[in-house]
């Protein structure tokens, strides 16, 4: 080999590669992975790509849905709806409309190295939702057992070995909660011995139950609507608090009483909470469609925050770039060194000053691109890891970024899944946050879920001598 293609050859594996790979994979158990952070932690990992397609692992047939995957071990799994008629004309065509169809929710456990379905429970589930087409809320996987709820408020506790019933409730027949305008969605989290979930209704927003046998423990808060955001828990004003945001406002519980620590009122037209609150340090910001951008911040000592600032950028497409804040419906959100970076309603890729909700700057490279905003509820799902973002796009897009106060920066884009799903705005789309795990990318639209390695080992292939 000449010393000049030694000498590239290094150079690209400089550039491809964060670290040496290590010897163990990590885990993806859960809405937004390990403690809700969003965070990839693995090493070995790709940060740019080749021009040729990246390793496709394993695809496999799925029904239709929006639940992303959990990945623990040697298994996979999600949850998807098979409908009855075979061409249904309400499933997933309209937005402003409650779909009626008949059919199965089902829990699916995969084979992590293969795809293949190694169990699969299914269930009987009439439909009366808003964008019909299936389950919406990522399996909580937790020794041994899998926690998934239904979009018509089915929540079952299964083996996860078996995929066996070890209990379940129905948010409607138990507690009487109305099913929200887009269904049950909020992924249930384990805390001890707890299985917390998001139901609704006066003093049963929140609802505690014991994870091994189903029994309540407690339920706190009102609630007109559930809200689509999944509960996380952090430690913030020195206190260790359950984080709920529903359709009325956001509040700090103590996760093993109930206890409402605090709350700050904030209607939300729809009940959209959907966007998981962005916490770094001891600020955390949220963000909705209609309301905008709202930045807290906890002191030392005290579990409540006060309100820093508010920003509104509309709900119309930004002719001008607006000068503060963002308007996201269910793209990520994320706080990083005291910056704010989200997508606004027509695909204005932002960053925030933190201190102030002032817009640094705006792209719509990463979603449309042009210089035109155009895509309604344009959605990203953005996933930090090392110095870098690995977005994830409604086109079934993966994009390696870097996101800075000076700007954004693409390092590069690969495509991992056709989107197929109808926004109701004229365009097909993938709404499905993918799971990262076993340094490949887990990714599912309506018809199959695929698994494309991210491995620089598997990526960067050895040059012949």
């Amino acid at each position: 080999m000449s010393k000049l293609i030694k000498r590239s050859v290094i150079l690209m594996a400089t550039f491809l590669v964060d670290v040496a790979l290590p010897a163990h994979a990590d885990d993806w158990p859960q809405w937004r992975g390990r403690d809700r952070e969003g965070v990839w932690r693995e090493e070995g990992i790709v940060n740019s790509f080749p021009a040729a397609p990246l390793p496709v692992r394993w695809k496999v047939p799925l029904g239709y849905g929006y639940s992303g995957p959990a990945v623990v071990g040697d298994r996979v799994y999600v949850t998807d709806r098979i409908v009855d008629d075979a061409a249904p004309k309400d499933v997933k065509t309209q937005w402003n409309h409650r779909d009626k169809t008949i059919g199965r929710e089902r829990v699916v456990c995969l084979d992590e190295a293969t795809g293949k379905i190694i169990w699969k429970h299914a269930y009987d589930t009439d439909y009366s939702l808003a964008y019909g087409s299936g389950p919406r809320a990522t399996p909580t996987v937790h020794e041994g057992k899998v926690y998934a709820l239904g979009a018509m408020g089915d929540l079952f506790c299964l083996d996860a070995a078996k995929g066996t019933v070890i209990w379940q409730k129905n948010f409607v027949r138990d507690y009487g909660a109305d099913v929200p305008t887009y269904g049950f969605a909020s992924a249930p989290l384990v805390d001890g011995d707890r299985l917390i979930a998001m139901v609704g209704g006066k003093g049963q927003a929140v609802v505690a139950f014991d994870r091994n046998t189903g029994r309540e423990l407690w339920k706190s808060d009102n609630a007109s609507e559930p809200g689509y955001c999944a509960p996380m828990i952090r430690t913030l004003g020195g206190t260790r608090q359950l984080i709920a945001w529903h359709a009325d406002a956001i509040s700090g519980l103590d996760p093993v009483t109930g206890k409402v620590l605090w709350t700050h009122p904030h209607h939300l037209m729809a009940g959209m909470a959907i966007s998981s609150p962005a916490i770094e340090g001891q600020r955390m910001v949220i963000c909705s469609q209609y309301e905008g951008t709202l930045m807290f911040e906890f002191t030392a000592g005290n579990a409540q925050p006060k309100l820093l600032w508010k920003a509104f950028a509309g709900t119309v497409p930004e002719k001008q770039w607006k000068t503060k804040g963002f308007n996201t419906t269910l793209s990520t959100v994320l706080l990083m060194k005291n910056h704010v970076y989200g997508v606004s309603l027509y695909g204005e890729t932002c960053c925030l000053d933190g201190d102030t909700g002032n817009r640094l700057w705006t792209t719509l490279q990463p979603t449309s691109g042009g210089t035109v905003p155009k895509d309604r509820w344009s959605t990203l799902f953005m996933v930090p890891h090392g110095g870098n973002v690995f977005i994830f796009s409604e086109k079934g897009d993966l994009i390696a970024t870097r996101l800075k106060p000076t700007g954004y920066e693409e390092i590069g884009r690969t495509h991992i899944i056709d989107p197929d799903m109808p926004s109701g705005s004229g365009r097909l789309v993938v709404w499905s946050h993918p799971a990262f795990a076993h340094r490949s990318i887990y990714a599912r639209n309506d018809r199959e879920m695929v698994c494309v390695s991210l491995s620089a080992a598997n990526i960067l292939a050895p040059v012949k001598q």
